[in-house]
């Protein structure tokens, strides 16, 4: 595949801003976040309503309901701002906007997003207090997912209203990576040894499937429901079924190090690693993304902040598990220079709107959730300067 070559616009950042010698102040970015999250929660909302995203020019969030997709990621978001300030207003509202979620258990299963729903929220939540009140959603909602998990293809079934809707029998989305992590801990914590099977599987089956010589990653792979054969590799929310969408291949740049992680194979850890390379390799000057590397109107193009901010995330990781020391030092450094440029006033919301990044695309096809702040941007932002900070103090 060719790569537009892009164009460095001379506005707002300048190759100060992603020096490479120059360094994140993590406690003050932090800060920042505290700040932020605590004008969202002056915004006093119900716990069943959950801050989704905010429009450019718009102060405040537009407000979803706990069974959208990414409701899971404000309390995690909560939970990351209570780890870092021990604040007990953080805990006490990540409480109860985690447990708002748990109805969504008591639905029949819809699709994969519960991973998404309840790994962030009521994950985060267990790991920081050991409060059984939040292990037992993420049980329920691990044997939910695990019933989408057809056999004879090897993955789990992503979007249940899709095979009518679009003839995709059985369908598979890169997104679908992060939600393994639910499975693998699950299968560690009670959940039993065949999650942790369905998990890796699934994860195996992608890495077959799911990427282009190149190493850049389709949306979609379609699948016969049937036999398991892989039918095509399409697109769904990126420009074209051959081009790089930004957001799908920083989940694969995420789910993989994730699963090199929960299972040390060696092959996983490659296609991390190859995955990340080639987004690298492409990225503009600033290290955001444009929401899809090959869209013509480049530099014109939306960015995509949260794809930068997922990717950074995934490589502190990647960083921890990269064999090559000098590879290793590598994806640490570029995930601090996504960092530096996320820091800068050209990607912080400040006194803009609530929220922590500006400059996200959601679903550039279907025209919605274009150049707005979004609630995962956030998540992973606050979750990577999270990681930084405890491999500055030396723990993984």
């Amino acid at each position: 595949m060719k790569y537009l070559k892009t164009i460095t616009l001379a506005v707002t950042l300048t190759s100060q801003v992603y020096a490479q010698n120059q360094t994140l102040d993590v406690d003050k970015e932090l800060a920042y976040c505290f700040t932020q999250a605590k004008k969202t929660l002056a915004e006093k909302q119900p716990y069943s309503k959950l801050p989704r995203r905010i429009a450019k020019g718009d102060s405040n969030w537009n407000y979803v309901g706990i069974d959208d997709w990414t409701s899971g990621f404000w309390p995690g978001t909560l939970w990351y701002a209570y780890e870092n300030s021990t604040d007990k207003s953080f805990k006490d509202a990540a409480e109860k906007f985690t447990e708002a979620l748990t109805p969504v258990l008591d639905a029949k299963e819809h699709d994969h997003d519960l991973g998404f729903l309840f790994y962030t929220s009521a994950g985060n939540g267990y790991r920081l207090t050991k409060n059984p009140v939040f292990k037992q959603p993420i049980l329920r909602a691990s044997d939910s997912l695990a019933l989408l998990f057809n056999p004879k293809v090897g993955t789990i079934l992503s979007w249940p209203r899709m095979v009518k809707q679009m003839g995709w029998p059985h369908n598979t989305i890169m997104d679908n990576m992060i939600n393994l992590e639910m499975l693998f801990w699950a299968a560690k914590n009670g959940g039993g040894k065949r999650l942790y099977e369905i998990a890796e599987k699934h994860a195996e089956t992608t890495m077959k499937n799911h990427f282009r010589p190149d190493w850049t990653s389709y949306h979609v792979a379609v699948y016969d429901d049937k036999t398991g054969r892989f039918i095509k590799g399409v697109t769904h929310q990126g420009y074209a079924d051959n081009t790089m969408w930004a957001r799908g291949q920083a989940w694969a740049i995420y789910g993989f190090t994730m699963s090199t992680r929960e299972t040390g194979r060696k092959d996983f850890l490659e296609t991390a690693q190859k995955t990340a390379d080639v987004y690298i390799k492409n990225l503009p000057a600033d290290q955001v993304p444009y929401w899809d590397f090959n869209d013509p109107k480049i530099p014109l193009a939306p960015k995509d902040a949260s794809a930068a901010a997922i990717v950074a995330s995934g490589l502190l990781e990647l960083s921890t598990l990269t064999k090559d020391k000098k590879k290793a030092a590598f994806y640490r450094t570029e995930a601090e220079k996504m960092l530096i440029s996320l820091a800068s006033n050209h990607y912080k919301s400040g006194d803009k709107n609530h929220a922590f990044l500006m400059h996200s695309t959601g679903h550039h096809p279907n025209g919605t959730e274009i150049d707005v702040s979004i609630n995962y941007a956030d998540y992973y932002y606050i979750e990577a300067l999270t990681r930084l900070k405890k491999l500055r103090q030396g723990q993984h």
